[in-house]
């Protein structure tokens, strides 16, 4: 017999396996939606928390406002260059000997004209004295010649004596003379070679190192010498500017000396002002720079050879020109502007042109009057037309040197309140337990008092 399965059974088996598989489909999906929406709602709120509060618009912006002067503004080349002494000088011997002595001590101010050094002088001594006693045996012989000229020009002129003889004797006495003068030359080179060995500062300035200790032989061919003496009163510095600014450098050199100032490690302090020396005759081709050279009296040693400074000159004076802030010169795409605060204090963008600007001041050469009033500060909510209330400089906001997190919670909010509600709640819980055991603990300590009584 063969077996028949019932059809309704097989139906209704098919029938809870698709009801199954749907309901599983549909927690799947609550579960899904329900996890999305508590991401999105996570995001949302980070999103609100970081979105900066913005400022009402029914509400003026503060501001800190100031005028156009009317002033007379320098015009500065800055460059960067380094000192350089005015004069150096390798101080050699100019004789060959043994130094005997030195007169300097290593970084002292000497004159010209100090004795820096002496060499032993004997050797030169001795041939100043031979050079002297030739010519003194030279002139003994010519005094005798010319008594002789004289004789013999006496018989000459008597017929006594032959006119040859006269003139032999006459050549004789000036090849004497000759003779003689070489003598003198040569006393003089002497002299010369003697006063060599004392060896004299040529300039006054600071002495160096000592190449040369005392006791040493040195030759008048040593490279090292005995020391280098730097002239630093005065002192020169050498800088470079852009070659774009040739025509105007030359122009304002035409005219009379340039003023140039140094500034010190800080970068805004003038520690000395010179005058423009000299303008190279050529441009560098590797760098496209012009080298000039300026001189500073650097009266204090403010200066010093082998230090970079930076050098400002002096080429022009704008007259009259209009100074704002340079706060208050702004950019945009279509260029500079500046607020100005017109009628009802209302700010409108005002397009400018700048001559000139550093790090305060800036130079307008149109757009703005000594008459108008520009914006300095308060920018982040200032747009074209707004309404602003203008404060004093004193109102200025400092930065603190902590700032907070922005838009934190308020630690006495919500937070803070319901961590106070839980401490309240513990204190009294405390204080109510203490006041039910206090009676207690009392009662024991007078019944221990009474019992312990006889």
């Amino acid at each position: 017999m063969l077996f028949k399965p019932d059809l309704n059974q097989a139906t209704k088996t098919a029938g809870r396996r698709v009801a199954s598989g749907a309901r599983r489909r549909t927690v799947s999906l609550s579960v899904t939606l329900l996890i999305l929406g508590g991401l999105g709602y996570i995001a949302w709120t980070a999103f609100q928390q970081k979105q900066p509060a913005r400022a009402r618009p029914d509400l003026p912006v503060p501001v800190l406002a100031a005028s156009p002067r009317i002033q007379d503004v320098p015009v500065y080349l800055e460059g960067v260059g380094a000192v350089r002494a005015l004069n150096t000088v390798t101080v050699r011997s100019q004789v060959d000997g043994k130094l005997i002595s030195v007169n300097f001590t290593e970084g002292q101010d000497v004159r010209k004209g100090d004795v820096l050094g002496e060499i032993d002088p004997v050797i030169y001594k001795a041939q100043y004295d031979q050079a002297v006693a030739k010519k003194a045996q030279d002139e003994a012989q010519l005094a005798n010649q010319r008594l002789d000229l004289a004789r013999y020009q006496q018989l000459s002129a008597s017929n006594a004596g032959s006119k040859q003889q006269y003139d032999t004797q006459r050549a004789v006495v000036a090849q004497q003379e000759a003779l003689v003068n070489a003598d003198q030359a040569a006393i003089d080179n002497a002299q010369a070679m003697l006063g060599y060995t004392k060896i004299i500062a040529p300039l006054s300035g600071r002495a160096g190192l000592r190449q040369v200790d005392q006791g040493n032989i040195i030759h008048a061919s040593d490279l090292t010498g005995l020391v280098i003496i730097t002239q630093l009163q005065p002192i020169a510095v050498q800088f470079s500017l852009p070659q774009q600014q040739i025509v105007r450098l030359n122009a304002a050199f035409a005219k009379g000396a340039l003023a140039a100032d140094v500034f010190g490690n800080d970068g805004t302090t003038v520690i000395d002002t010179g005058t423009l020396r000299g303008i190279d005759n050529q441009v560098d081709p590797t760098t496209g720079t012009l080298k000039l050279k300026a001189e500073f009296p650097n009266s204090n040693f403010q200066l010093w050879p082998g230090q970079f400074v930076n050098v400002r000159l002096k080429v022009d004076t704008l007259s009259q020109a209009v100074v704002v802030p340079t706060s208050a010169v702004q950019r945009g795409p279509a260029g500079t502007f500046s607020y100005v605060i017109g009628e009802n204090d209302i700010a409108k963008a005002k397009p400018v042109v700048v001559t000139q600007q550093n790090e305060t001041e800036a130079v307008i050469a149109s757009g703005l009057s000594a008459s108008e009033r520009v914006v300095t500060t308060g920018f982040a909510n200032l747009s074209d037309g707004a309404k602003v209330i203008i404060g004093k400089d004193d109102q200025t906001p400092s930065a603190d040197l902590a700032p907070r997190k922005k838009n934190s919670q308020n630690p006495q909010g919500k937070d803070g309140q319901a961590s106070d509600a839980k401490g309240e709640r513990r204190g009294q819980k405390r204080e109510a337990g203490q006041g039910e055991n206090a009676p207690a603990q009392g009662g024991e300590r007078a019944g221990t008092g009474a019992k312990s009584r006889p």
